[in-house]
């Protein structure tokens, strides 16, 4: 004979702890342990905003900005050479070269790589436009845009604590999609004109109602395995020409 199943019987609810004395007694209700999150954040929020006038915001307080700006004393070369030996760790190449040999510097980039198709901004000098390439402009669609090999810009400023490039529309520059199609982009730099030390330098520098394109070094993402794959999101090559003593363009695209 099956032994009866018992029948379940309700959980006495534990006996609720006596209050204690002090701030805890005095605690929101929202604040205790096993409310959620969300209630537990925006109850601390209120608290600390407790003594703030209602029609105060946040535009009407001075904001002080005194934090570092730098983290490493140097020269204008020391900032060049970070900047060279941070691009290389995120696996750029980079060229250096004078003003004089910055043509050639290209020409034997575009050679190197078999560049039979280029991409170049309206605004790009001529000089840097290598003879035996095919030059396209940005406004081709994007289907022939897709056909670059290459392609060569200029950029609005280096951070050298980053290895970044930042791209932002302006002379040699171009649309947003210029450099990011093609797979090799050639990026020349004016140094010690267009490089700084860190983000806070940069963004000084920077409208920020500009189409800002932020690179470090060649397009990169990994899987769950943590496999490196490059080019998913832009040119799976960066060359990196700094321009020793160069200086920068001027004006915007």
């Amino acid at each position: 004979m099956t032994a009866s199943r018992p029948a379940f019987s309700a959980v006495p609810a534990a006996a609720s702890p006596p209050a204690e004395a002090g701030a805890r007694a005095a605690e929101p209700v929202g604040s205790r342990e096993g409310t959620g999150d969300r209630t537990l954040v925006l109850t601390r929020l209120r608290a600390a905003l407790r003594d703030v006038p209602r029609h105060e915001r946040p535009q009407d307080v001075p904001v002080v900005r005194d934090y570092r700006r730098s983290h490493r004393p140097g020269t204008a070369h020391d900032a060049v050479e970070l900047l060279a030996a941070n691009l290389a760790d995120y696996r750029a190449h980079v060229h250096r070269c004078t003003p004089a040999d910055l043509p050639e510097t290209i020409a034997g980039l575009l050679r190197r790589r078999g560049t039979e198709v280029a991409l170049a901004p309206p605004s790009l000098p001529a000089s840097w436009r290598t003879e035996g390439v095919r030059w396209l402009t940005e406004d081709v669609p994007l289907a022939e845009l897709a056909t670059a090999d290459s392609v060569v810009t200029g950029c609005a400023v280096a951070v050298a604590e980053t290895g970044t490039l930042v791209l932002d529309g302006g002379p040699a520059q171009g649309l947003r999609r210029t450099s990011l199609v093609p797979d090799h982009h050639v990026c020349v730099v004016h140094a010690p004109d267009q490089v700084v030390d860190s983000v806070p330098e940069v963004l000084e520098r920077l409208d920020p109602a500009r189409p800002l394109t932020w690179i470090s070094g060649p397009s990169a993402t990994s899987d769950i395995e943590l496999d490196r794959v490059e080019g998913v999101h832009g040119p799976r090559t960066l060359e990196v020409v700094l321009v020793d003593r160069g200086p920068a363009l001027s004006g915007r695209g």
